[in-house]
């Protein structure tokens, strides 16, 4: 029963591991999408001419 235990203790400290790993990873993922849709509205920004004359 001990040997069960211990077991399932060091799945449960993987699993854990692997669930932060996991999150550390989408978000990242998710800040550069961002940063990428940032950049692109930049590069695709054009002044309007008409706006600055009045």
């Amino acid at each position: 029963m001990k040997c069960c235990k211990k077991v399932l203790k060091i799945v449960g400290v993987i699993a854990a591991v692997a669930a932060a790993v996991a999150g550390v990873y989408f978000a990242i993922t998710k800040i550069k999408a961002k940063k990428a849709a940032a950049e692109n509205e930049e590069e695709c920004y054009v002044s309007c001419s008409c706006c600055e004359a009045e």
